[in-house]
């Protein structure tokens, strides 16, 4: 705090040491991000920030500071100096408790990880495959039938919610429940409208009880199924995990695990509607589809919004972080840092050293990389395997601050 003997000295030691000192009083609004997007612009505001400010003080959504390089994205997430625990997203959202993992560091958040990551190993995630190219299949049918979709609406939004309710163990009613109100959340904590987010993350918590509940009923195998080795950590004396803690785990993950991977397909579906080259080779190359997914991934990170803040005031790019003051990381900037990627704006199928962030990176490293990567390839595999051609048939209309992808698709269909 700037009252504090310590934040005093920091910041007498700073000017001292050239560095930019100021405080928040003093500090003119630098960015204001865009909320009505086009596809691709915020890449234009982010490559102009990080040649011309590249840390830059934002006063929307309450105040914070923005990381758009890869270096100083790295760098706050694998600095325990840097925590989630006072405020892991820009806007800050009010809540009444933690919700772990995201919400917990370590070594708190270690035991959750430790219950988490097990059950989205590879062969785990693997078993679901079927599944997820079932809805695949079905959902491409339709689009085929018509000639005419919504690349979001009449794909992307339906398969994650379908993948999710296979992985999850719940029907997909539900899992389309819980998009639907993650959605309304996630537009009420960009209009900081706090009724609304109390209301939803109500609902949300509800919810997970219910599927915890649900789940521990049919008694599933707690080293496959997510609940049942939540319960397990639950019971284990050895560790903080409590049955609440292991529901509100259960809260948090049910609105990610769908977030994100419709984002990102929807952002791949208007990249290959818009590139015929890139469609026909993936369809005559199929083995390719991996390394192209990689490569989206880089070119189309899903999250911006997720923050850090400094257990005491620290220096970042050169200017003092005041204590508690948010730093979101804007992965979708850092991916396109021509620091780390030669010709970072062009889809490059090969690209070597691929070092993307699309997942994040230290202990907040999504844990359902996996997950998010099998039901990529299966979409994408299906889409190209099933169809001539798609290409886009009207504007494309983007979703808000938290999540960076589209919202609406209008695309023509040929059928193969």
């Amino acid at each position: 705090m700037t009252g504090c003997p310590y934040a005093a000295a920091a910041a007498a030691e700073a000017r001292a040491t050239g560095v930019d000192a100021r405080t928040r009083g003093e500090r003119d609004s630098e960015w204001a991000p865009a909320l009505d997007e086009t596809f691709g612009s915020a890449h234009t505001d982010y490559a102009r920030l990080r040649t011309d400010n590249p840390f830059p003080w934002s006063e929307e959504f309450g105040g914070f500071w923005a990381a758009t390089t890869y270096e100083d994205v790295v760098s706050v997430t694998q600095d325990e100096r840097f925590i989630t625990s006072v405020q892991n997203v820009v806007p800050h959202v009010p809540r009444s408790s933690r919700r772990p993992p995201l919400h917990f560091d370590p070594p708190e958040h270690t035991a959750y990880r430790e219950a988490i990551d097990p059950v989205l190993r590879r062969s785990i995630v693997a078993r679901h495959e079927p599944e997820f190219r079932a809805s695949a299949d079905e959902l491409v049918s339709g689009m085929i039938a018509t000639g005419r979709a919504d690349g979001v609406a009449d794909f992307a939004a339906p398969f994650v919610v379908d993948c999710f309710a296979s992985y999850l163990g719940v029907t997909a009613e539900l899992a389309r429940r819980i998009r639907d109100i993650g959605v309304r959340y996630g537009f009420a904590i960009q209009d900081m409208d706090d009724p609304v987010i109390a209301e939803c993350s109500a609902e949300l918590y509800e919810i997970a009880e219910d599927v915890y509940r649900r789940r521990l009923a049919e008694e599933p195998d707690p080293t496959t199924d997510l609940v049942a080795s939540l319960h397990a950590a639950a019971l284990d004396s050895s560790n903080h995990i409590t049955e609440r803690t292991a529901i509100a785990t259960i809260r948090q993950m049910i609105v990610a695990g769908m977030a994100a991977p419709q984002a990102v397909l929807g952002s791949c579906i208007v990249h290959l509607a818009q590139d015929d080259e890139l469609q026909s080779h993936l369809r005559e190359h199929p083995e390719d589809l991996p390394a192209a997914i990689e490569e989206f991934l880089r070119l189309h990170a899903p999250y911006r919004v997720f923050a850090r803040t400094p257990r005491e005031d620290l220096v970042v790019h050169g200017r003092l972080v005041r204590e508690r003051e948010p730093i979101a990381l804007v992965f979708p900037s850092a991916n396109r840092d021509p620091e780390v990627f030669d010709d970072p704006d062009t889809f490059v199928l090969h690209r070597k050293n691929n070092s993307h962030l699309a997942f994040g990176r230290g202990a907040h490293r999504c844990p359902a990389a996996t997950l998010g990567r099998l039901e990529l390839l299966v979409a994408l595999e299906t889409l190209l395997a099933r169809t001539r051609s798609f290409s886009l048939a009207g504007e494309v209309e983007m979703m808000n601050w938290l999540e960076y992808g589209p919202r609406s698709v209008p695309l023509r269909v040929e059928a193969r």
